[in-house]
């Protein structure tokens, strides 16, 4: 649930955006971007967000399609054009983003009375992010998601029986991505706290980046901001450290932290959505802890090593291939 729109990266690498002169066009956005990884994985996904009533729109319904995603809960806003990003690409860790959302992104209309409550009860998981928190009525209807999932009972208990027996995280999972995006909010870290505080009441899971998980507990140090989102409601805190890898702490008390895998680095942004996308689908599966951290962080490394975002999620099969060899600049795959 949340943002979606058209990425439009250059084909040329080390390339300032004002002397580009060809680009790619792609879908994007990143909890888009998250249900076509987790379907290339072999979940049955779909999309609940907003496009403009305009070519780029009918753009991405078509992508969403192609990508087997359930395209039924995204819908038109007229008032609003779709979203375009740019980025710029210099590898290995240099990757200018520049969203073009105003005067408001229609994918921030996402309205509360018009979530399809009985669709959002019955999913065995939820994926819901922290830029759907930064503007109305998109943070009522968040809000209102999460707590519908957790049984509308205030106190943050989720219903049971939609993940595996062995999973980290027994019950219905409602995974909510800290997704913190600075240039999407018009008031400071300090003004998102508290909506972080309160979606975090109703989630089960929590996944992000230092800067992310400072964001929303006030702590950096990994197993600080692990132990903060615990005691912030959720029951699985995954805690991704860049170059040191990601580290996950459950409330029974297990943990795990792997390692990154290596990858000659092409482009880093989508990365994270891949990892996303196969947390979620390892959650569903019911894959044990270390596990799922190893299949997601692989994932992501093999998006790293590619340019785009959603077309080049992984299949299982390359994941498994880039755990066997450890490495995981695996040439892209065609469409």
């Amino acid at each position: 649930m949340g943002r979606l729109g058209v990425d439009l990266y250059p084909l040329q690498s080390g390339v300032e955006l004002a002397r580009v002169e060809t680009f790619g066009k792609f879908l994007g956005g990143s909890p888009a971007n998250v249900a076509v990884a987790a379907a290339r994985l072999g979940s049955r996904t779909a999309l609940v967000s907003r496009t403009g009533a305009d070519p780029f729109g009918a753009y991405l319904h078509r992508e969403l399609r192609a990508f087997g995603v359930d395209d039924r809960w995204v819908t038109d806003v007229a008032a609003y054009p779709t979203p375009v990003t740019f980025c710029e690409i210099f590898p290995p860790d240099h990757f200018p983003i520049h969203f073009y959302r105003r005067p408001k992104a229609p994918d921030l209309e996402i309205h509360l009375h018009e979530l399809d409550l009985p669709a959002l009860r019955a999913a065995r998981a939820l994926w819901v992010t922290g830029t759907g928190l930064s503007a109305e009525p998109s943070r009522a209807a968040t809000l209102g998601a999460l707590r519908e999932r957790a049984g509308a009972t205030g106190d943050g208990t989720a219903r049971a029986g939609a993940a595996g027996s062995d999973s980290a995280v027994p019950g219905a999972l409602t995974v909510l991505d800290l997704d913190w995006r600075p240039a999407l909010w018009d008031g400071t870290a300090d003004d998102a706290r508290p909506l972080y505080r309160e979606a975090l009441r109703y989630a089960t899971v929590a996944v992000g980046n230092l800067d992310e998980c400072e964001v929303a507990t006030g702590e950096r140090e990994p197993y600080a901001a692990a132990r903060a989102l615990l005691a912030a409601g959720v029951r699985l805190a995954v805690v991704k450290q860049g170059p040191k890898g990601v580290l996950a702490l459950a409330a029974d008390g297990t943990t795990a932290e792997v390692p990154p895998l290596p990858v000659e680095v092409v482009n880093g942004l989508g990365a994270g959505d891949a990892f996303g996308g196969a947390l979620a689908h390892g959650l569903v599966a019911g894959l044990d802890l270390e596990t799922l951290l190893r299949r997601a962080n692989a994932a992501g490394a093999i998006v790293a090593g590619r340019l785009a975002c959603s077309p080049a999620m992984p299949y299982a099969e390359e994941i498994t291939l880039a755990l066997d060899t450890g490495d995981a600049s695996i040439p892209d795959h065609p469409r």
